[in-house]
């Protein structure tokens, strides 16, 4: 099985598994190496699960919001060395990793406050039309939730599920990513810290060829993972076979459209921070910059300057934009990705290579005059490299937003309303931001369409994924 947030990251090498390992990737050298649950472990984990979840079913939204708040608490007292542990595990710029921290905490505050009027139950219309004095439908937890959680944002991917589905009084298992353990463990004790049972979230050291038999035990009710498309298919498979539902988000190709109207200075800036947050690793990171002929010069000036002025170094140093890549793959495939695409014609308006330096770093790049036998062109880039493309129209602008296998989310920069409304119509995305850039709060629905999966989590909708809607019809 492969599990990585949109890009290629095998777990197994010729039947070998994966070791369970932080390697700090700004030199790759390894840290610490843990030892994997073994069958015994696994058994007993999900055995406290299954309690867990016994005993939350029974307990108040009040009683659960109390435990979220704690644990938020302890989240933001723990700030610095949750922060560094980020940067340790996978690189992040320590700016971004202590606002990882914090959005992780504003979620979970988020939840406790909402959940109980998200879950509320609905009267039904009309109830006599069906011969009820009253019908109603309301929510009610579905059990034990696997979530399998890429490295990418290593606390928030697993608190924005976390959050929810122990508001709802389900119980979760965790099976992280093998490059960030640290953060794994974290997350282990951190609800039971904040007052929850035993067992209410705990966390599975396994490799991935382990997890089929996790998803086929019945203790487990349903499966939520962020990953590349093969690991959503294996895992979607394994849960279709066996009859559990599943919550799918399988990375992006994020188009970012730029129009005449549209402030084509501010545009270029904000594309910057759109392509290069998290180092380019995230999968709602606009990847396909499409901009109008009418303006693509100056944006294609401005973008490359701005891109090229990035900072690339220590992510523990605040004045570092764009730290090392994750994973010496990660950088692999970016690098096989961006010389494809070269050898194939492609025009480098700045960046193309990995640094000579130690650690798995990758100069910002922007590319051009790309074609449509690079790869580049309907794979997903998991880095600091950005595809530039000319639209002679709107009409032209869509056909390239929309010609990919891939729908999360969009950006769009217009400042005509009804070409805006035109655009939030017709893009084949989850998620369509008219003059900002994507990103995910815990008040908006977040999910995708076509191969980048299906589900949706965040607000109400996220929390509502992993219960039992159950009508009531009473005579």
């Amino acid at each position: 099985m492969i599990l990585s947030d949109g890009i290629t990251v095998y777990e197994t090498s010729e039947d070998r598994p994966m070791p369970i390992a932080t390697v700090d990737p700004t030199s790759g050298e390894t840290v610490q190496k843990f030892e994997p649950h073994d069958p015994s472990e696994v058994q007993r984990r999900l055995a406290r699960a299954q309690q867990a979840f016994e005993h939350l079913a029974t307990t108040s939204f009040a009683q659960r919001a109390g435990w979220l708040r704690a644990a938020a608490d302890l989240l933001e007292d723990d700030l610095a060395t949750a922060a560094d542990m980020l940067v340790t595990e996978m690189g992040k710029p320590i700016a971004q990793a202590e606002a990882e921290v914090r959005k992780c905490a504003k979620a979970m505050r988020f939840y406790a406050e909402h959940a109980e009027a998200f879950l509320a139950d609905e009267p039904l219309a009309a109830p006599e039309s069906v011969g009820a004095r009253r019908a109603s439908a309301g929510y009610r937890p579905l059990g034990v939730i696997l979530a399998v959680m890429p490295w990418n944002y290593p606390l928030w991917q697993v608190v924005r599920f976390a959050a929810p589905a122990l508001m709802a009084g389900n119980a979760g298992l965790l099976k992280h990513a093998s490059n960030v353990p640290r953060a794994a463990l974290y997350l282990d004790t951190l609800f039971e810290r904040g007052g929850f049972p035993a067992g209410a979230f705990s966390t599975l050291l396994i490799g991935a060829g382990d997890v089929d038999a996790v998803i086929r035990d019945p203790r487990v009710r349903a499966v939520t993972l962020t990953g590349s498309e093969p690991a959503g298919r294996a895992v979607a498979a394994t849960a279709g076979a066996v009859v559990k539902k599943t919550v799918l988000e399988l990375g992006g190709s994020d188009p970012f459209v730029v129009m005449p109207s549209a402030d084509v200075a501010k545009a270029a800036e904000v594309a910057v921070r759109a392509r290069v947050q998290n180092n380019g690793q995230s999968c709602i990171a606009a990847k396909r910059f499409i901009v109008h002929t009418d303006v693509y010069d100056e944006f294609a000036t401005v973008f490359a300057q701005r891109m090229s002025a990035l900072v690339v170094g220590d992510p523990r140093d605040r004045a570092t934009d764009v730290g090392p890549l994750a994973t010496e793959g990660t950088r692999r495939d970016l690098a096989e990705l961006v010389d494809d695409a070269v050898a194939r014609g492609a025009e480098v308006l700045t960046g193309g290579s990995a640094p000579d330096r130690p650690g798995w770093f990758y100069q910002p790049t922007v590319l051009a005059g790309l074609t449509p036998d690079m790869r580049i062109v309907t794979e997903e880039t998991f880095g600091p490299v950005a595809s530039l493309y000319r639209a002679t129209d709107r009409e032209d602008a869509l056909r390239i937003a929309n010609g990919t296998d891939f729908g999360l989310s969009s950006a769009v920069w217009t400042d005509d309303a009804e070409e805006a409304d035109w655009f939030v119509r017709h893009l084949d995305a989850g998620a369509v931001f008219v003059n900002g850039m994507t990103t995910s709060y815990p008040e908006l629905p977040f999910g995708g369409i076509k191969n980048s999966g299906y589900g949706r989590e965040l607000a109400a909708a996220g929390i509502r994924e992993f219960c039992n809607l159950k009508t009531a019809w009473r005579g």
